[in-house]
């Protein structure tokens, strides 16, 4: 499937910093993250935890989708999506590189 670059435009990415990583209680996959996404911190729910320790989140910048529908996940209202790459078993983030401000459009 393609879709028409009008579609992709609708898309808010935006460069965030993980500001606090909390477990889920009773959730073996699942992260609570606030996220600094330019003036704005918004709440993660994100199936990452086998991937990655606490320490290793906090401070990373990473690649979020901010304006995706609410889900409430577990009843914590997850605000965006980060982007990651998936095979398998194997999740890592969509990081960035270098030096950028935060909430940063990324195209």
């Amino acid at each position: 499937m393609t879709v028409d670059i009008k579609d992709f435009e609708k898309l808010e990415l935006k460069v965030g910093e993980i500001l606090r990583v909390d477990d889920m209680p009773g959730a073996d996959k699942l992260y609570r993250l606030e996220v600094d996404v330019g003036g704005k911190q918004i709440t993660l729910v994100a199936g990452i935890k086998e991937n990655y320790k606490k320490e290793e989140l906090t401070g990373k910048k990473i690649v979020v989708l901010t304006n995706l529908q609410p889900a409430s996940i577990r009843g914590v209202a997850s605000e965006g999506m980060l982007l990651a790459a998936v095979k398998g078993e194997n999740v890592r983030l969509v990081t960035i590189d270098g030096d950028i401000e935060i909430g940063s459009d990324v195209a």
